[in-house]
């Protein structure tokens, strides 16, 4: 299946609310394996539906380490049931904000409700990496960035800077 484009930062689709599905069909099955695909080729470790322009409440993640087989997850209309009071700081990314890594403050863990690939619902709890994949995932979902959770400052830096490059961008390209 082929990759699709992943859009960055500043285009304003990344701030949009995402729709929830209605049901797991064979479209949103090819819409998961897809995001799947683009998320490995990228590489990342979980990519939501709006990452790639389709504005779904749909998620992949896959956080096993380079040495280990794949382990994907599909999460359809993903919710937060639950988030421990412990907090956890971990440096992310985000593959639309790309090469720009900041530590962020999150719940250490939290139990999340979701439709999997074959439309069941299920229930996980996670912490470390893949607790802080869910949450920034989720946040995706709600038109939150990563970058929405730093200081004033950083973020309103880290937006100028692909402000700046897209403007060179689109200069090159006339």
């Amino acid at each position: 299946m082929p990759t699709r484009p992943i859009i960055c930062l500043p285009d304003p689709r990344l701030k949009l609310v995402s729709e929830p599905v209605a049901q797991v069909d064979d479209e949103v099955r090819a819409l998961l394996d897809a995001m799947l695909e683009t998320m490995y080729d990228a590489p990342g470790v979980g990519l939501a539906a709006i990452q790639i322009a389709v504005p779904r409440r749909v998620v992949v993640i896959d956080v096993a380490g380079k040495d280990d087989p794949p382990a994907p997850l599909f999460l359809v209309n993903p919710e937060i049931t639950w988030a421990s009071e412990e907090l956890n700081v971990h440096e992310e990314g985000c593959l639309s904000i790309p090469d720009y890594y900041e530590d962020v403050t999150r719940p250490a863990r939290v139990r999340a409700r979701f439709l999997d690939r074959d439309g069941q619902q299920r229930e996980i709890e996670a912490d470390g990496l893949l607790a802080t994949c869910i949450q920034h995932e989720i946040d995706h979902l709600n038109g939150v960035l990563f970058i929405d959770h730093l200081s004033r400052l950083k973020r309103e830096r880290a937006i100028k800077k692909f402000q700046k490059a897209a403007a060179k961008r689109a200069e090159e390209g006339m």
